[in-house]
This record gives structure tokens, sequence and C-alpha cells, in this order.
């Protein structure tokens, strides 16, 4: 609840209470809903990036990112797309208390790998590595 919300309800209360108005009257009201910034906040989302576009075959690399609306501890996985279907790595890390994660990588697949981090309900945004 912001500042100038706060400072508008406690006038009114105030006024009720000194013009002799029951406080049980205020105390009804339903709660005002949240705003669409608030909700739009509270959803889970993932960002991630490579430390590297391009590397040479089994070559390690990291990808690191930042989680919103995820608790810390909370497991985030990275995904290889497969024609349409996306299929999970061995490379699994959990978020710290920083909402922060970074996790060692290596593939041997030569091409165009697309990538993304999962975990929490949230997905990230593919991202692309050229292995070599």
């Amino acid at each position: 609840m912001n500042r100038a919300y706060r400072l508008a309800i406690a006038g009114v209360l105030t006024a009720g209470l000194v013009g002799g108005a029951a406080a049980g009257a205020f105390a009804a009201a339903p709660a005002p809903a949240a705003s669409p910034k608030a909700v739009a906040a509270a959803k889970p989302a993932l960002t991630a990036q490579p430390s590297a576009k391009t590397v040479k075959a089994w070559q390690e690399f990291r990808v690191t990112g930042k989680a919103t609306a995820l608790k810390p501890g909370t497991t985030v996985t990275l995904q290889q797309q497969k024609g349409t279907k996306w299929v999970a790595l061995p490379a699994k890390v959990a978020v710290n208390k920083n909402a922060a994660f970074s996790m060692r990588v290596k593939l041997g697949i030569k091409g165009k790998n697309t990538l993304r981090v999962t975990g929490g309900g949230a997905v990230s945004a593919p991202f692309t590595v050229t292995v070599r």
C-alpha cells in the first residue's frame, strides 16, 4: 500500500471518529484490489545468458541469470530444443538468496544449440550457443 493511500485512509478514519461516526462502518468496507503492477510483479520469471556465444565441443561455459518471485533454493534446469520439443540437460542448480544462479555447461552437439532455463513455473527466453 503506498504512502498517499495510507494517509488518505488515516484521514478518513480520523474524520469519522471526530465527527462521531462509528469506526465499525469503516471496518466493514472491502479491501481494495491489488494493483496490476503488484500482480505482475508476483509472477515468476527467469532471465538467462551464456558466458560465450561460440564454444568448442565439450568446452565449459557458464549460464547465469536472475529469478523474480522465486524462493531461494528453487531448482532451475537447463533445457535444449530438439526439433519442437524441449529436453532437460543434466545441468541443474538452485537459486541463491540473491535471486541469482550460475551453472557450468558443456555441449558436444556441433552447430547452433537453442537453450533456455526453466524452474519454479517460470521459463527464460531462449538463447543460442554455437558449438564448433
